[in-house]
């Protein structure tokens, strides 16, 4: 991120924090709780947010050396990601050409050919059928015709990016927009490597979850025993990048800069952390670490759904980390802002399982079974919320649904 802005959002932060006062987008809205519940509107989010738009499936740091694979099976197209002899990304259909079966059932690993365990037809990693079992009598076959069904993909900002659809089109730099894409590419996240990852499973809409990570509004209550130890809440500097955004709230250490002269400002210091909302389901988070979030709806279910958590950290943090003991890692040693060091991973993760987890998404699970009661038909979102303001103006644009209503 460039040095100026760095600048001009901590003095914003530090200005909203002087005055006691948070972002104001000069109005307020409301919006039915039919989103949250309607079997229609999940149908139309399915078919059109990811069934048939591009998505992020993971890090390039999830496919750190040639040989090495992901599977993803979130969003309706059963997906085997590649990374050749040459460092080259692929995606796939992971379905083999014969019957079907999936070629590859494990999450991650390395593996330079893929053998379907239904009949043994055996495809490299680049994605041709090099191998039929007992050719001689199941007939001849075009190989150069019956590799893995391809897909569209990019590697960019650190990110692997994927079509569902074969005859998808994926422009991931007409996607983000130059500014959005240089900024991302900043980060350097192509020098992290991969520590962990975390699901999320439990009774709320997707875009509850995604909610959660809209606003600073509840921190000093909701997590008055947990981030608000670590973030004052109720700050917030935003940017639009279409119907993407970065979003950035101060941590309680900006203090310390407030006697230093600007020119030596840390910039890491004074920020909780940077986080990048990319439409319609990935959150980027900066901050030491790199996490990534998806959001997944069940498809059967609207009242439903699914996160995935991955964090990634420089490799000599978790090189750092494996001298640590993971079992004195606790709520406790996270939120006390003098602790000692609590390695890369173990404290994001107990993070997301103390306060994402057990706090926002209780809270989330309780919106769900309002909405679902049919007594609450509408929420409100405040002048001081601009960011959830943002997200569902850009679901309702891309589902034709009517505008929010101004209060």
């Amino acid at each position: 991120m460039d040095r100026a802005l760095q600048i001009d959002i901590l003095k914003e932060l530090m200005e909203q924090l002087d005055s006691g006062r948070n972002i104001d987008a000069g109005a307020q809205y409301r919006m039915a709780t039919d989103v949250y519940t309607s079997p229609d509107i999940a149908e139309r989010e399915w078919e059109t947010l990811f069934r048939n738009h591009p998505q992020v499936i993971g890090a390039t740091s999830d496919l750190p050396e040639p040989g090495s694979y992901l599977t993803i099976n979130d969003f309706g197209t059963p997906v085997l990601a590649t990374r050749d002899k040459n460092g080259d990304f692929h995606a796939f259909v992971n379905a083999c050409r014969h019957r079907g079966a999936q070629v590859a059932s494990e999450p991650r690993g390395r593996r330079n050919v893929f053998t379907c365990p239904f009949h043994a037809w055996s495809y490299a990693n680049s994605g041709e059928l090099i191998a039929i079992t007992d050719e001689q009598d199941f007939g001849a076959l075009d190989k150069s015709c019956n590799g893995l069904i391809r897909l569209p993909a990019e590697e960019k900002a650190g990110l692997l990016w994927v079509h569902p659809q074969p005859d998808g089109e994926l422009d991931v730099a007409a996607l983000l927009g130059s500014e959005l894409l240089a900024e991302l590419e900043a980060w350097n996240e192509t020098e992290f490597a991969h520590g962990a990852d975390k699901t999320i499973e439990m009774d709320l809409n997707w875009k509850l979850a995604s909610d959660t990570f809209g606003e600073t509004y509840h921190f000093a209550k909701l997590h008055k025993d947990t981030l608000a130890k670590l973030y004052s809440g109720n700050n917030l500097h935003l940017k639009e990048f279409g119907r993407h955004h970065r979003f950035v709230t101060a941590s309680r250490q900006i203090a310390e800069l407030r006697d230093q002269p600007e020119d030596s400002w840390d910039y890491g210091v004074g920020i909780a952390f940077t986080l990048y909302y990319l439409f319609p389901n990935t959150i980027v988070i900066h901050g030491g670490n790199s996490t990534l979030l998806r959001f997944y709806p069940d498809p059967g279910n609207p009242g439903r759904s699914i996160t995935r958590v991955s964090i990634h950290a420089p490799a000599h943090a978790l090189e750092h980390e494996k001298n640590l003991d993971a079992s004195q890692i606790s709520s406790e040693s996270v939120y006390d802002a003098g602790s000692a060091d609590i390695g890369a991973i173990a404290g994001v993760l107990e993070v997301f399982s103390s306060t994402v987890e057990h706090e926002d998404y209780v809270m989330g699970e309780m919106q769900q079974r309002s909405a679902e009661s049919g007594a609450l038909t509408h929420v409100t979102f405040g002048r001081n919320e601009p960011a959830l303001h943002h997200l569902h103006t850009s679901f309702r644009e891309a589902l034709d649904l009517p505008p929010l209503e101004e209060v």
